[in-house]
């Protein structure tokens, strides 16, 4: 874990392609730090879950829905999202988002979504 302290600046990261769009990954697991943090803009993102991975969205801009497990949900900017492990997420619209990762992003923990089981 880091000792020391961490400044920088979100215009000095490459953003990223993601499963959600477009990610500027500001904290990472290279950076030692308990979580990551990313600047993403959601566009119509692909579902997907996270077997060990919290993740916590703050909306920044846009508007659109969230879509967890089976439920949407509409969203603008200050709504806050938690999102557990296991839980089969995507944003539907156009959206920036804070997003903190906890523990920070690991491409190993990032499946995509089986559909849903049909009803019985």
């Amino acid at each position: 874990m880091r000792d020391t302290p961490l400044i920088r600046h979100s215009d000095d990261v490459v953003p990223v392609p993601c499963p959600c769009g477009q990610s500027v990954r500001v904290l990472t697991a290279t950076d030692e730090v308990p979580s990551g943090l990313h600047v993403t803009t959601l566009s119509d993102a692909e579902k997907h879950y996270h077997r060990r991975t919290t993740e916590v969205y703050y909306v920044l801009e846009g508007e659109g829905e969230v879509e967890l497990d089976e439920q949407r949900y509409a969203v603008v900017p200050g709504h806050v999202v938690y999102i557990p492990p296991g839980t089969r997420h995507r944003a539907i619209g156009h959206l920036r988002c804070l997003i903190v990762c906890t523990p920070p992003f690991d491409p190993e923990d990032e499946f995509a979504a089986p559909a849903p089981e049909p009803p019985a």
